[in-house]
């Protein structure tokens, strides 16, 4: 831990932006166009093989 008992704030770290990678290593994110990914695939399928 850092030491701020003299009364100084600790130095303020910046933190990397996060990119599209990031966004995608999100479980909601991912479930989400999992579940549209599949929706548009039975109907790509339905399409092909039953019209």
């Amino acid at each position: 831990m850092v030491d701020t008992s003299r009364g100084e704030a600790p130095a303020h770290i910046a933190e990397e932006p996060r990119g599209c990678l990031f966004a995608l290593s999100q479980p909601p994110l991912m479930i989400f166009l999992t579940v549209v990914g599949g929706l548009l695939l039975m109907a790509a399928l339905h399409d092909l093989f039953m019209l």
